[in-house]
């Protein structure tokens, strides 16, 4: 364990603990046991090790970090790792990246039953399947989701500057009042395409580094080692993967055509439609549907989106068309916390209850026109004026 311990005291001494995601005064520190979800990337190793030294200090005897891919399981278990921090005081067991580990979710469970005082917090793949692993923790873990960065959490991370968070209530009904306060802060036109090309995921950060590179690496650790693992897809389809990236990324927000899909990646409908699913599943995807609640979903989506604008900008073959960017940036914000759905009105539904458009400043809203709540998301507007609010403001919800 000393192994552990010796790792754990080194990245506590190099964390960076100025700025910390909105996630992290969401998350019941208090309950038992807490499953973080998120794709590659998007910070949930550091949003542990903050927790761990704010709420414990460095003393890993008491608070101890783990990576379930260290060289001590290769002969150590999981289960005898727990044993032997509990017995010598331990509180709270952090586990990092538990889908590298065989039989993790049965461990857990025994260790939530053998030690009714130990809290254990895991982060995993976006793709962990809590409630159909191998042992249901459905009924003891409180889970959340993870994402990227906010443009709020951006421009915090990037600039320094403290904003609020507004609901989407707010937005919608008093979007001026929001755009003031963010006004007296900074002017957020200034950053926002950079954001959408190089601010989503936190390691931008890092110095030294090729930021589109490295998110190409994190897309190719998800189908190569991820999506094999955690959803068996074959190894020889991730190169037909690959390419189905790159077609949804250089074209117009996609119109699914799931035969011709088929036929061009040489597979059949239904491994499209699955591995469609997979790809939401790994953040990679954003499927929309006309309706959530019918079969229809069971069958394929309405339109394909990249999960998010900095996955658009690696991965496209060609320049980025604006329409796509501005839809794929509007479709992430929203769908992280709330439903969306593509609309037969307008481009989305949010909510069962909101109309949104979403185009440059010169939008007129004909396509709109005689729908209730309906709204204008505009690009390239700096203040809200009537039933059109500028696009950047849809990146303080969280």
């Amino acid at each position: 364990m000393e192994q552990l311990q010796s790792q754990h005291l080194r990245l506590l001494s190099n964390l960076d603990m100025r700025f910390h995601r909105s996630l992290m005064q969401d998350i019941n520190w208090e309950s038992r046991l807490i499953g973080i979800r998120g794709a590659r990337g998007v910070g949930k190793t550091t949003m542990l090790l903050q927790h761990i030294k704010s709420a414990y200090g460095d003393n890993p005897q008491i608070a101890l970090y783990a990576s379930m891919d260290h060289l001590y399981f290769s002969n150590h278990s999981l289960l005898e790792l727990a044993e032997n921090f509990y017995s010598h005081g331990g509180k709270c067991l952090c586990l990092d990246e538990v889908h590298k580990y065989d039989g993790w979710s049965r461990e857990i469970k025994n260790i939530y039953d053998g030690f009714p005082d130990l809290k254990i917090v895991f982060t995993g793949s976006s793709l962990l399947n809590i409630l159909n692993a191998e042992a249901d923790l459905s009924r003891r873990c409180v889970s959340y989701d993870m994402q990227g960065l906010s443009f709020r959490e951006y421009l915090q991370f990037a600039e320094n500057f403290e904003l609020p968070i507004f609901t989407l209530e707010q937005i919608f009904k008093n979007p001026s009042e929001a755009v003031e306060t963010v006004l007296k802060v900074c002017k957020p036109l200034k950053y926002f395409s950079h954001y959408l090309q190089n601010g989503y995921y936190p390691f931008f950060l890092e110095k030294n580094i090729d930021y589109l590179t490295q998110v190409q690496k994190v897309v190719n650790l998800i189908l190569e080692i991820e999506l094999p693992l955690l959803r068996n897809v074959e190894i020889s389809n991730v190169r037909k993967l690959r390419s189905l990236l790159s077609v949804v990324s250089s074209g117009v927000p996609f119109a699914v055509d799931i035969s011709k899909m088929a036929q061009t990646a040489e597979l059949n409908r239904n491994t499209i439609v699955n591995y469609l699913t997979h790809l939401n599943r790994a953040k990679l995807l954003n499927l929309l549907y006309s309706d959530t609640t019918t079969i229809k979903r069971m069958q394929k989506p309405d339109k394909i989106y990249m999960e998010n604008c900095n996955l658009l900008h690696a991965l496209s073959l060609t320049q980025v068309e604006v329409g796509t960017e501005r839809e794929t940036f509007f479709v992430n914000q929203l769908a992280y916390q709330h439903q969306v759905e593509y609309a037969k009105q307008g481009d989305f539904l949010i909510d069962r209850k909101y109309t949104v458009e979403v185009g440059g400043q010169s939008k007129d809203g004909k396509q709109i026109a005689g729908v209730s709540n309906a709204y204008i998301a505009a690009d390239n507007m700096e203040y809200a004026l009537g039933n059109k609010i500028p696009l950047w403001l849809f990146g303080f919800l969280y």
